[in-house]
């Protein structure tokens, strides 16, 4: 099954379902038998990135110097001109106490908005800054709605999903964490369970009313978001093992927009179970 964050299925992923050649069985030119670059999801013969002819001596295509591929400078760019925009239009939400209605009018085109882009071959800027727009003004309205009914929760949702950034890319540059084919099912299969059983909920709220199953308050309420921010950090680790990735083996330059797409996208869901988690808790203290 595929993710829902669209950085991850795309080229990082190779034709035999591993995730940047974890899966692939070692084969005559691996890097088994001492070719470095066969795991490279970019140097695959079905790479559109894979130039030139064959090298007689490694049994790899020989490829040309190339210019306009990804780096980390254009993924960092990238990032903060999308979470810029996020920033900026929360506030401007906040400033002036936009109607709740107008709020999640906004979520629904930011998920219009991501849902296309999703499914687009190609990353679209317009879209992805239209996302980032519409998802602040949903966030900044929503965030004021938490902080009157816990003063302070988005200040500390933000420092949270700050620290949640951080302590992922330590553990991940350290290799505490090892991003394989096994941590990605593992990922993968944690969010559709968590989403199906929010859904569950939802679905039983708007019908049976009150909380529903009781996972959006109370102890069961405090468990759903623990684990909500933890698949939200899963997902930054494998954004991480993109963006790697895609410098490492010459991915394009536009691809940048796609990492910033992604790691937007694990920020908003990071930050708002965390605000979810603050205002459970202080609701019960």
């Amino acid at each position: 099954m595929e993710s829902r964050n669209p950085v991850f299925s795309r080229r990082g992923f190779t034709p035999g379902n591993g995730y940047a050649g974890f899966n692939a069985a070692p084969q005559s030119g691996s890097a088994s038998y001492g070719n470095p670059y066969a795991d490279n999801p970019y140097a695959q013969p079905t790479n559109p990135y894979a130039q030139g002819t064959p090298d007689l001596q490694y049994g790899m295509p020989q490829t040309a110097a190339r210019t306009g591929v990804m780096t980390i400078d254009d993924v960092v760019s990238r990032t903060a001109l999308t979470l810029g925009a996020v920033v900026v239009m929360a506030a401007a939400a906040w400033a002036l106490k936009l109607p709740v209605g107008v709020g999640f009018g906004a979520g629904l085109v930011a998920m219009v908005l991501g849902l296309v882009q999703s499914f687009k071959a190609r990353p679209t800027p317009a879209l992805i800054i239209g996302y980032a727009l519409c998802e602040g003004l949903f966030l900044g309205v929503v965030s004021q709605a938490y902080n009157q009914v816990a003063k302070g929760a988005p200040m500390q949702a933000v420092l949270g999903t700050m620290a949640v950034f951080a302590g992922v890319l330590i553990a991940y540059k350290t290799r505490l964490i090892r991003v394989n084919a096994r941590f990605q099912r593992f990922a993968l299969g944690a969010a559709v369970g968590f989403l199906l059983l929010m859904l569950a909920n939802g679905l039983f709220a708007m019908f049976g009313g009150g909380d529903g199953l009781g996972f959006r308050s109370g102890g069961l309420g405090i468990l759903a978001g623990i684990a909500g921010v933890l698949i939200g950090a899963m997902f930054l680790a494998l954004d991480f093992k993109q963006v790697e990735d895609g410098v490492r083996y010459g991915a394009p330059r536009e691809e940048s927009w796609l990492a910033a797409f992604g790691l937007t996208l694990t920020l908003v869901w990071i930050y708002t179970e965390l605000l979810r988690l603050i205002a459970i808790l202080n609701s019960n203290d």
